[in-house]
């Protein structure tokens, strides 16, 4: 037993060094609002340690040794919020063929200035749901490297999509090719697309399986891809352990890619009552992009939106909000995602406003951008709500969201994984 005595010593010496160089953070605020149980706490603590959640306790709880304190008098804590879908690397101010002005690689710089306009507005994790040149991949491990700030990004690289559809390139004349890796048709070319994706960064699959608004020569509801090559490009996602989402604006589209089994619908403008109804028995989400009606609807045409484009919008985007008011009041699992890239990046808060008016409480709308929207990437562990063991994502805003949700549009203190990114101006 004595010769056990050094070694015991060494490893208990090793273990409160381990700890003495533990980074902690002690957060306080007025309020907590824990949005899984829909209540608010008064006068929170939380603890953060390398970067995840120790504890969530109260004020006038024992503080760890060594520990940094951020104060934030007058603000209501919620966790980090979860944008579902997002194109970084995109700039609404260069539309239809403005683009074109710029080199490929032009677009992978305008994505870290977004990254981090998207992170300072408190939108700590994001999903990327279509991005040319594996950009998000390469904006996912600068920022994971340390090289530039943002926000966890989950990325889908190129979008999947038929010849001639929305996610193909339709507004050049054949005399001018561009590459199309992700264009896929039929079985073997589907198949492989996918594996190609994962292989070079993809953690979520996407697929246009309707037409669009902003794609030039196309209508938004017309289905692109048949409901078998939907089941053989699901299947084949979900077997690499991906989840799947489809651009969808039109009925049957929209119900032939549940019935396939994908996890979310981006858009889903007319989706109908049956539609509802298939999403709720397999478990399917909404994600619809209701604000940025109005900004393309005021900007589109002096960004040099396609008219073609402001058309589909003037038919689609009224019909979309009373589809989000009809499946919000019929069950369907609603996420937040913003389309922002359409719109300016950094105001993707805006959205919980228009939320709101159409037929959601601040907490669903909140919830939708929270818990709601971790359990869709399959993320409860580590994104989505205040509590022990995930990641110190936290916000801070003046007053009560829950009384005005526009408070989210004006984020003074964030965090992402213990790092403060934002802090309050001082008076």
């Amino acid at each position: 037993m004595p010769r056990r005595i050094p070694a015991l010593v060494l490893l208990l010496a090793c273990v409160l060094v381990a700890a003495a160089r533990a980074d902690t953070v002690v957060v306080t605020a007025d309020h907590l609002l824990d949005v899984a149980a829909g209540r608010t706490l008064d006068r929170p603590q939380v603890t953060v340690t390398d970067g995840r959640i120790a504890r969530v306790g109260m004020q006038g709880e024992a503080v760890p040794a060594g520990a940094r304190r951020v104060d934030l008098p007058g603000l209501t804590l919620l966790p980090g919020l979860i944008d579902m879908h997002v194109h970084l690397t995109g700039d609404p101010r260069y539309s239809g063929y403005r683009y074109l002005e710029f080199t490929d690689n032009f677009w992978t710089v305008v994505g870290v200035a977004n990254a981090r306009r998207t992170l300072e507005a408190g939108f700590t994790t994001v999903r990327n749901v279509g991005s040319a040149n594996y950009d998000d991949v390469a904006l996912k491990q600068a920022i994971e490297a340390g090289y530039v700030t943002g926000p966890r990004i989950v990325p889908a690289t190129y979008a999947i999509g038929a010849t001639g559809g929305h996610c193909d390139t339709t507004e050049l004349p054949p005399s001018i090719s561009v590459p199309s890796p992700a264009v896929a048709d039929g079985p073997e070319a589907i198949r492989a697309t996918v594996r190609k994706l994962r292989k070079y960064g993809a953690e979520v699959i996407k697929f246009c399986g309707t037409g669009g608004v902003l794609s030039k020569t196309d209508t938004a509801s017309g289905q692109q891809y048949t409901l078998e090559e939907m089941k053989l490009l699901v299947a084949e996602a979900h077997q690499l352990g991906l989840k799947v989402a489809v651009h969808a604006h039109g009925a049957s589209g929209i119900k032939d890619a549940i019935r396939a089994g994908v996890d979310t619908i981006e858009h889903a403008s007319l989706a109908d009552e049956e539609a509802f109804a298939l999403a709720k028995q397999h478990g399917a989400y909404f994600s619809m992009d209701v604000y940025n009606d109005d900004y393309i609807l005021a900007e589109g045409e002096k960004n040099g939106m396609f008219r073609e484009s402001l058309d589909k919008e003037r038919e689609i985007g009224r019909r979309q909000r009373e589809t989000f008011r009809a499946a919000t009041a019929a069950g369907v699992k609603m996420i937040f995602g913003t389309d922002a890239g359409v719109y300016p990046h950094g105001d993707n808060a805006r959205q919980f406003a228009t939320m709101v008016a159409w037929g959601m409480t601040p907490l669903q709308a909140i919830r939708a951008a929270t818990v709601t929207a971790a359990e869709a990437l399959g993320r409860s562990a580590d994104v989505g709500s205040v509590a022990v063991g995930r990641y110190g994502d936290l916000i801070g805003v003046a007053g009560d969201p829950l009384t005005d949700v526009r408070r989210l549009q004006d984020v003074p203190f964030v965090m992402k994984g213990g790092e403060v990114v934002r802090t309050p101006a001082r008076p």
